[in-house]
């Protein structure tokens, strides 16, 4: 450790208790390094700045402030510093150059007054390694990137300074790649691959290098990073054949659409640049043209038309083969197809459609009538006599027909209406026969297409659709999308959509809060919604089509905003001020007296506004609180030790998903104000910790055995009091009187008019007092001539005013007086031996023991 002390020519003027005094301030500083060992010293203020507590024992050190002082520790007697708790550089200054902790001591005794203001520098040592945040990346390089091309690589990061943070950057031996250090102004460094040699894919098409980027501690540390490189295709290859010229031979009478041959050529590049396409050069003659096809993938060589040997004996084809990607380079292949003779003639056939070049297809729109002309069919046979005679037929569909023409041409007319859209495309078959021995027949398949007209609108699949969006979304959204069919084709069935004007409830359009992509049908959201403000949206969609005339329809989309759980529930009673609540509490409050019942609102709906309280902070012995009412009560009476302010947090926490809440202070100042009326609270049901749960079952078989103990308990009153009424009429006539006064007047009126004062909360709380004298026998007959017409919770009775309370001190407990009409009215049963009691009586006091509260 180190110590540098400096003396600041300031001069502190101090007001002490006397008179004023002047102080001298004095800077010191030291040093220690992080992770220093707890008691590790760092300094000693009275060596370093001359103060000798012998020249005054009185002298010592204290700290002015704690607040950056937790992991330093002082000696008050000489000011020796010393490391209380290992100090971590990193997290108390993160990321910066220096570090320190200050802090001002004060070094007095009865002469003398001075203020130190200390510095202690926390140097970095390197407990940290460099490291990258990815273990392993990847890396794509073209193979034709020129030579020193630079790759950045990812930051490597090291939460030491100085000398201890990253230094250099290396990797593991590679041909083609070197690496270069950067450093940021910030000072951070990152490291650069170059390319030091060229790349070539069909050679080595990947690498595999390690980065280790090291610090300059000592000794030093470091952390690799594994760096995949793929070499992507460059195209620089050409396609080649396996051989550059072929001869095969092919019979004259091959149908068409048979396969001459299959050439294949390949390419070693990837990709497009290795796909290699077929094709007939342009100098190819038209005759060979339309006599041969070539699959531009599969490299199939087809007869397009039929040969004939006495024609023409053999064709020669030069084929080209080239890849798709950029400066393609093709190379090509010469065949050879030598025509074989056979010794047969078979009839052609000559198809000629009325609106159509080509010889296979014919077109006719759906709008044509009946009878309409299709194509025009000529046959002929090179042979004679009834070799060359020719009886032509046409299969396929019953749709179309032939009719003779003239001579040996025939016609193809339609039997019927067409419909594109149920029938697109007719594949009809000519057949040519002639009459030979044995007999020769030639047959050629014919397309009729069906043009179409614009005689369907587009068609949505429902006539309203409804959908849901989340509020709070994000402009432009993707709500939805709806497609309107069209059977029809081409610009006929080409559908654009449209919004129809229409106004959302409060006049604005709705054109301002959804729109449409015209092309695709996909409804998006303009602007975000707020489920508060706006429920739902009724969207109307045109769908319409290209043709002419334009044919259109509409649908509607129902959008619903779906509400999320956005807005906390806040306290609305009690009115809160910085967040808490002052709330008196009477000193003579009993145990099930309500204290507080809070009020609290949630702007949201459904689960999202359903709210639970309950009590976070504060004695749980005290208070108790209704999750779904808020109500607060006291658990039991209030004694001295308790305290004058009963302090309790409380949160209101809604049902959603993500639950919010909120939370206030409430503070329950005990004073000297007797509870009002409207306000004391005589709980009958029976007590469980606030929060638990029972399931339907187990509360209806508490339920039913309540109720069989209570029937048990009333049968064993009733036979015990017909016991005692054998034994003791008289006295038995007295306590009925008694409780005839008491109960059957008063207790009904206090029962009618405090039932609003009867907590009956989900989970109700226990309140029982047995301060009331009176005997068990006129209980039980008063609840065994009730039992018949009622069978309730045990019941309390009460005078027709509520009991006053009066608070008595007895050891550190609040002892009530219970008062019943008015404070000289004494609630009593207690016989006076003055004949019957009554609520008069001087020796009826339930103030006594009574009274107290166990």
């Amino acid at each position: 450790f180190g110590a540098l002390l400096i003396t600041l020519p300031c001069v502190c003027f101090l007001l002490s208790l006397v008179f004023l005094r002047t102080v001298h301030c004095t800077t010191t500083r030291y040093f220690t390094y992080e992770e220093d060992a707890p008691g590790t010293e760092i300094g000693n203020l009275s060596q370093d700045l001359k103060i000798d507590p012998s020249d005054d024992p009185d002298t010592s050190f204290r700290f002015m402030q704690e607040s950056n002082t937790s992991v330093i520790h002082m000696r008050e007697s000489d000011g020796l510093l010393t490391v209380a708790d290992v100090i971590d550089r990193e997290q108390l200054c993160p990321r910066s150059p220096r570090c320190f902790i200050a802090f001002n001591i004060v070094a007095h005794s009865r002469e003398k007054f001075q203020l130190i203001h200390v510095e202690i520098e926390v140097k970095d040592i390197n407990d940290h390694s460099p490291y990258f945040p990815l273990n392993e990346t990847k890396l794509e390089i073209v193979e034709n990137v020129p030579l020193d091309s630079r790759f950045p690589l990812q930051i490597a990061l090291d939460e030491d300074v100085g000398d201890n943070y990253i230094q250099s950057y290396i990797i593991s031996p590679c041909s083609h790649f070197a690496v270069e250090v950067r450093e940021l102004e910030d000072g951070v460094k990152f490291a650069e691959l170059v390319l030091v040699s060229e790349l070539d894919r069909e050679v080595e098409d990947s690498y595999t290098i390690q980065v280790t980027a090291s610090d300059g501690g000592a000794p030093p540390k470091s952390g690799s990073m594994t760096v995949n490189i793929k070499v992507l295709d460059f195209n620089d290859n050409s396609p080649a054949f396996a051989h550059s010229s072929l001869k095969v031979e092919l019979e004259e009478d091959s149908p068409v659409g048979h396969r001459v041959l299959k050439v294949h050529a390949f390419d070693p590049d990837q990709g497009i640049n290795g796909q290699v396409v077929y094709a007939f050069p342009d100098e190819l003659s038209s005759e060979a043209a339309q006599t041969f096809h070539i699959d531009p993938y599969s490299g199939d060589v087809t007869l397009k038309a039929l040969v004939d040997f006495e024609k023409r004996n053999s064709y020669e084809l030069r084929i080209r083969a080239s890849d798709q990607g950029e400066s393609s380079v093709p190379s090509t292949c010469t065949v050879v197809i030598e025509v074989v003779d056979v010794n047969d003639n078979a009839p052609e056939i000559s198809i000629k459609p009325m609106t159509s070049s080509s010889d296979s297809v014919a077109y006719i729109t759906e709008a044509a009538a009946a009878e309409s002309f299709v194509a025009l069919i000529s046959t002929s046979d090179r042979d004679s006599g009834s070799n060359g005679y020719v009886r032509v037929s046409l299969l396929g569909h019953e749709h179309f027909a032939l009719q003779q023409a003239y001579g040996e041409t025939f016609m193809i007319v339609t039997t019927a209406t067409l419909d594109r859209e149920k029938i697109q495309e007719y594949n009809l078959t000519v057949v040519a026969e002639d009459l030979g021995s044995p007999p020769f027949k030639t047959a050629k398949q014919y397309t009729i297409s069906v043009t179409d007209e614009n005689d369907n609108p587009p068609l949505f699949s429902k006539s309203v659709y409804e959908v849901s969006v989340l509020e709070n979304n994000i402009p432009g959204s993707y709500i939805t999308t709806v497609v309107a069919r069209d059977p029809d084709m081409g610009k006929n069935a080409k559908v654009s959509y449209k919004l129809l004007d229409s106004e959302i409830p409060g006049g604005s359009p709705v054109s301002t809060y959804v729109s449409v992509d015209s092309i695709s049908g996909s409804l998006y959201t303009l602007r975000s919604f707020d489920y508060e403000m706006l429920q739902q949206i009724e969207v109307v969609i045109q769908a319409e089509d290209r043709g002419s005339p334009s044919l259109s329809s509409t649908s509607m989309i129902r959008v619903r905003v779906v509400d999320q759980n956005d807005n906390y529930p806040y306290f609305t009673f009690p009115v809160l001020l910085n967040n808490s609540a002052d709330i008196p509490l009477p000193y003579t409050a009993p145990a099930g007296y309500l204290a507080l019942q809070v009020v609290a609102e949630d702007a949201d709906e459904g689960v999202n506004g359903e709210l639970s309280h309950q009590i976070l902070e504060g004695d749980p012995k005290l208070f108790t609180m209704n999750k779904n009412t808020g109500e607060i009560a006291l658990k039991q009476w209030l004694t001295a030790e308790i305290g004058d302010v009963l302090e309790i947090k409380i949160t209101v926490s809604d049902n959603g998903r993500a639950p919010l809440s909120s939370s206030a202070t409430i503070r329950f100042v005990v004073s000297d104000t007797e509870p009002p009326e409207d306000q004391v609270v005589i709980v009958l049901q029976s007590s469980e910790e606030e929060g638990s749960s029972f399931d339907g079952s187990l509360i209806i078989i508490i339920v039913l055995s309540g109720g069989c103990a209570f029937l048990l308990i009333a049968i064993v009153a009733v036979a015990l009091m017909c016991k005692l009424s054998r034994g003791g009429r008289r006295s038995r006539g007295r306590k009925r009187e008694v409780c005839q006064g008491l109960f059957d007047g008063r207790a009904h009126a206090m029962l009618s008019s405090a039932e609003p004062n009867i907590y009956t909360g989900q989970q109700g709380f226990f309140h029982e007092r047995t301060s009331l004298s009176l005997d068990d026998s006129c209980l039980y007959e008063e609840r065994s001539r009730d039992s018949e017409s009622k069978v309730s919770h045990p019941v309390i009775f009460l005078p027709s005013k509520h009991f006053q309370p009066t608070s008595v001190w007895q050891g550190d407990r609040y002892c009530l007086q219970v008062s019943g009409l008015s404070n000289n009215d004494q609630l009593s049963v207690k016989d006076s031996g003055k004949g019957d009691s009554d609520f008069n009586d001087s020796d009826s006091d339930v103030s006594g023991d009574g009274g107290k509260k166990n």
